[in-house]
């Protein structure tokens, strides 16, 4: 007799790069529904390093890529996120979130303006079918939804990430600056990343996809790096991750993601109840805390006042190999502390010392050239 469709176990889902990790020797586990590189020999630490101070290769096709185009396209995401998007100029990139009706938040996204009604959006994998469900149900009838599935998505970081990609692709980078996009042949080019690093994002057709990784990989100053290492870096930027520091009853202004929000911008979903946030009335805020005691301390461990009164949780942390200290990110109450307090992090019962500290840990690295527009 066989088991109901709901109690069957659903294989994994692979990446075009598979093949690769497993010829690579990387210690492979499940992510978003993945079998998923996690390490390769030169481990954790030494992946994080290499980023930091050469050029670590990632690979992200688990995410999702989409093209939303037509005349409504630019609408459409004015409605669905808080952010400015109908102001984007063509090849430039925006940091959003998707908004629900109660002011959290459906997945946090890049989306890039390709043309004047052409968009082109990264979204996490793990919200990947949510994502798509939730933006096909505002769908107007002057808007296309297009999901690239065909596309691997290869990301190269760290400070010789442009020297890489012109020597071992041929393609010169250097007049894009940060949060921009451009085409090469069948290269989608994006300067960004979620290390902090000087970096990019290479979309590519899925049959391509071993070759070029195979060019970046030839190059000696190149190393494969792992989601634990893509964990610690991101996490030394204070970049948020969906799920564990954002999620769906999270608002942008206790995420401290207000600079994403169009100034003065009412409309689009859930504004009415993040307009309730505003001026300083969100009863938590995202917060650095860093660790001034021996102790790791991960998701879930408590945050407390030198007298004892609970302020908030971690929903992330670990040790930054940079720093060689511990930290972590999580939510406090913004009215009982503030960033430079003295707290007590609780950990398996125990109370280690820590300081509550503005994000990012570390500061970014990436590039933007002197002509340059922000976004």
């Amino acid at each position: 007799m066989s088991l109901p469709p709901e109690k069957q176990a659903h294989p994994m889902k692979t990446t075009p790069l598979h093949a690769q990790h497993l010829a690579l020797n990387a210690k492979m586990a499940e992510f978003a529904g993945y079998d998923m590189p996690i390490q390769y020999p030169l481990g954790v630490l030494g992946e994080h390093n290499w980023t930091r101070e050469k050029c670590g290769v990632f690979d992200v096709s688990h995410m999702g890529q989409i093209w939303l185009e037509g005349a409504g396209a630019a609408a459409l995401w004015e409605h669905l996120t808080p952010s400015a998007i109908s102001k984007l100029g063509h090849g430039v990139a925006k940091y959003s979130v998707l908004t629900n009706e109660e002011g959290g938040m459906v997945d946090d996204l890049i989306i890039t303006r390709l043309s004047e009604d052409k968009f082109f959006a990264v979204i996490n994998a793990g919200c990947k079918d949510k994502d798509i469900g939730w933006i096909k149900s505002h769908l107007p009838d002057d808007a296309k939804l297009t999901i690239h599935d065909d596309r691997a998505l290869i990301a190269i970081q760290g400070p010789l990430s442009e020297k890489i990609v012109r020597e071992t692709l041929n393609i010169d980078c250097s007049n894009l600056g940060y949060m921009r996009y451009f085409e090469h042949g069948p290269h989608w080019i994006s300067r960004l990343g979620y290390t902090g690093e000087d970096g990019f994002e290479i979309s590519i057709p899925q049959d391509i996809a071993a070759q070029i990784w195979g060019k970046l990989l030839q190059h000696s100053d190149v190393k494969p790096v792992g989601l634990a290492a893509r964990d610690s870096l991101r996490l030394e930027m204070g970049y948020p991750l969906y799920g564990h520091d954002i999620d769906a009853t999270t608002s942008p202004l206790e995420a401290d993601l207000g600079w994403i929000m169009g100034k003065d911008k009412t409309g689009y979903i859930g504004y009415d109840a993040i307009k309730n946030h505003m001026g300083g009335k969100a009863l938590r805020k995202r917060v650095g805390v860093r660790l001034t005691d021996k102790g790791i301390a991960r998701e879930g461990a408590e945050i407390f006042t030198l007298s004892g009164e609970k302020l908030g949780d971690l929903t992330s942390g670990g040790f930054s190999p940079t720093l060689s200290e511990a930290i972590g990110q999580g939510y406090i109450n913004p009215h009982k502390a503030n960033i430079g307090d003295d707290v007590l992090v609780r950990v398996r019962g125990r109370d280690i010392k820590g300081v509550l500290t503005a994000l990012p840990f570390v500061k970014p690295k990436t590039k933007a050239t002197p002509k340059q527009k922000s976004a």
